[in-house]
């Protein structure tokens, strides 16, 4: 804001991007941490929802001040970034620390204390923060390293990181950052009217579906119903977009038919893809790599959102190679090859604590039998108390978890 100068503009863009990878990822942690297990999905939910309707309302703010004649054009936007930031900064310190990186860290009480906090009156505390602390305190007797290369080295662990990478990864893979980041350059190649109004209403579009996805996110599972699904569909509005203009480019009627696959697709990805991705990515590392697997996660994700946004100019302008809306023809079959990926490896984690999910990677599952597996250990004890079952039940799972 307070300078034009190239290099300190190069400066300032450096500290956002830290500061945005920062908050993608430990705010993500954060949240599947701190969750109820048959909750965390919708928490994830309204996380993206709230990082969806920010960049709504800043697209809104840069139209509305875009013909300002003067450096308000660019200061007022600028400005008002400081306004969320500003009160989240207030209220963190009201807010607990991690109660698992606690307890990890050996501040049982603290733990304790923490998911009081986060937890309803009511809940079982005392039984969730036990089975937490027996559950880290077996992974370390078994592997007491925490470190980068600890991700590689375990088979468990190799496959937890590779699950996790690859999960970050389907949004770009999905070709999503070809829409999000040119939508209105995009639109305006297909010859669709007024296309920076038509990307603010694909940006809406896309909120709708993210709402709409909350009133489900808990009962159905993210593999086959959501993750699966929803590449396969994000991919086919690719081709159709790709065939369309092919066929007849430039024509108004075009236009009018990919500005409705925009929308169709935006609300595709954000309904089906999006929270998914990021969810199964932070859900799946063990206890003890969580930071280091997840932050690999997001930096390959990020970079993957970089390549596509790096190189989309190339490939749609009309002084490189000029494929404009033609550009679909290379993610369809990446959207196939994402989805067979899914099918094949992500497993289903929907409504497990992070120490079922230990459990069943611990018992070398295969991804379609997790679903149905029936796990043993003191989690699953937890989860019938959490539940409110009867009198004798709880009597029974009382005497299990004092006998573990």
């Amino acid at each position: 804001m307070a300078t034009t100068s190239i290099g300190a503009l190069y400066a300032g863009r450096f500290l956002i991007g830290l500061a945005n990878g920062y908050f993608m990822t430990f705010s993500q942690l954060y949240i599947q941490e701190s969750s109820p297990a048959k909750y965390r999905g919708l928490f994830l939910t309204t996380f993206q929802f709230c990082t969806s309707f920010g960049t709504l309302i800043g697209t809104i703010i840069d139209w509305a001040t875009a013909k300002r004649p003067d450096k308000s054009a660019y200061l007022i936007p600028l400005g008002i970034i400081y306004v969320v930031p500003f009160i989240l900064s207030i209220a963190m310190w009201f807010i607990p620390e991690s109660p698992r990186w606690l307890i990890l860290q050996g501040k049982y009480e603290a733990g304790v204390k923490s998911l009081r906090w986060l937890r309803p009156d009511g809940a079982d505390v005392e039984s969730e923060a036990n089975v937490i602390r027996d559950a880290i305190e077996k992974e370390k007797e078994l592997k007491s390293s925490v470190g980068i290369l600890d991700m590689f080295k375990d088979p468990v662990n190799r496959r937890r990181t590779f699950l996790s990478v690859c999960a970050v990864t389907l949004q770009a893979a999905s070709g999503s950052m070809f829409i999000i980041a040119y939508k209105a350059y995009f639109l305006l190649m297909a010859h669709v009217d007024n296309p920076f109004g038509i990307s603010c209403v694909l940006s809406a579009l896309g909120l709708t579906a993210i709402l709409a996805n909350s009133a489900i996110v808990v009962h159905y599972g993210r593999r086959r119903v959501l993750l699966m699904s929803g590449l396969l569909v994000c991919g086919i509005f690719q081709l159709i977009t790709a065939v369309v203009y092919d066929k007849q480019p430039g024509t108004k009627t075009t236009g009018k038919v990919i500005a409705a696959l925009a929308c169709l697709y935006m609300m595709s990805y954000n309904g089906m893809i999006a929270t998914y991705a990021w969810l199964s990515g932070g859900e799946l590392p063990t206890q003890r790599l969580r930071s280091h697997t997840f932050g690999l996660a997001a930096a390959v994700g990020f970079f993957g959102a970089w390549l596509t946004t790096f190189t989309a100019p190339y490939f749609i302008n009309p002084a490189s190679l000029n494929w404009g809306p033609r550009y679909g023809y290379i993610w369809f079959p990446s959207c196939v090859v994402s989805a067979a990926w899914v099918f094949f490896f992500l497993p289903e984690v929907k409504g497990r604590t992070l120490e079922e999910i230990d459990e069943m990677f611990e018992a070398k599952l295969a991804a379609r039998k997790f679903r149905k597996y029936q796990c043993v250990g003191t989690s699953a004890v937890l989860e019938h108390k959490l539940a409110r079952p009867s009198t004798e039940e709880q009597a029974a799972a009382e005497t299990t978890i004092n006998t573990a």
